[in-house]
């Protein structure tokens, strides 16, 4: 393993302790002209949904795909992760693509039961905590012949949409080897029964702020069914064991990794999904290009 990219999988093996989503530059994983030809042909074959056609999300949620979104079932989300050489999710992902800036999406859902959102958020607390963890891990990494990665604050603090039952933040990471800073965005959809994890892949951390505010647009045509909404939920119903201040430290997130969570996708598909996010651009505008 090159030195580079044994840094990219130190970061990711970091955000999924933390419970954060990698999110990588590309450049780091530059392919040859065939390989991108090669990945080309392979990501033509998928079925991308076409425009005005609903994709189902584990039979909780649906997404309508339009001209600028399209949608992969898990079959073919499986095989879009296996493209660029990382195991497949077992049916349990499925992927939200831009057709014109190029970012994309996956998505699975963790059904840990409705998590309470009227605890109030305290960023610096969280952070101070992450940052113990960091260290922690940190330590580790040295140990283990990786690159350590120092967490440097927030990208963008936590922060909860009352109205759409959202939880975002991300963090920035700054590699000790190479000095290369990574941004880590994570997104929770709350519904009845559970959450969405979302896992947002983009191009460079200046690039989250914007791709975030798209992906966002894009989430308008995301829709927890009908009995499947937060607000649907019925005393008696499944109530999760934690807050919105666990999701962002990472509690949740290692209850549902026995559940089908992202940890599952594992740490090597997390740095192949930043790999691919280059490929995946080029692809979409030459599509958009020939049409």
């Amino acid at each position: 393993m090159n030195k580079k990219l044994k840094s990219v999988v130190s970061a990711a093996v970091l955000c999924c302790a933390i419970g954060a989503t990698v999110v990588i530059p590309s450049v780091v994983f530059a392919q040859t002209q065939a390989e991108q030809q090669e990945t080309s042909r392979q990501l033509a074959e998928l079925g991308w949904y076409e425009a005005g056609k609903v994709g189902s999300i584990a039979d909780k949620a649906t997404f309508l795909a339009s001209e600028k979104y399209s949608f992969l079932t898990p079959a073919d989300t499986d095989k879009f992760l296996v493209i660029n050489g990382n195991p497949s999710t077992g049916g349990r992902s499925n992927t939200i693509a831009a057709l014109e800036s190029g970012w994309f999406a996956i998505l699975s859902f963790a059904p840990e039961g409705l998590v309470k959102d009227d605890e109030k958020i305290d960023a610096d607390n969280l952070l101070t905590s992450l940052k113990e963890n960091n260290a922690k891990e940190a330590a580790t990494r040295r140990e283990q012949g990786f690159s350590a990665l120092t967490l440097l604050g927030w990208a963008i603090p936590p922060r909860y949409d009352t109205a759409n039952k959202r939880l975002e933040w991300g963090t920035l990471l700054r590699d000790e080897q190479t000095q290369a800073v990574y941004a880590n965005v994570s997104t929770k959809i709350l519904g009845r029964s559970g959450y969405t994890n979302v896992v947002l892949v983009t191009g460079a951390p200046d690039t989250v702020e914007r791709d975030l505010a798209e992906f966002k647009v894009a989430m308008a045509n995301f829709n927890y069914v009908d009995g499947e909404k937060y607000s649907d939920w019925k005393q008696g119903d499944k109530v999760a064991a934690y807050g919105l201040g666990a999701l962002v430290l990472g509690g949740a997130a290692a209850v549902a990794t026995s559940k089908g969570g992202f940890k599952a996708i594992g740490i090597a598909i997390l740095a192949g999904l930043a790999a691919l996010w280059g490929v995946v651009k080029n692809f979409f505008n030459k599509k958009k290009t020939s049409q």
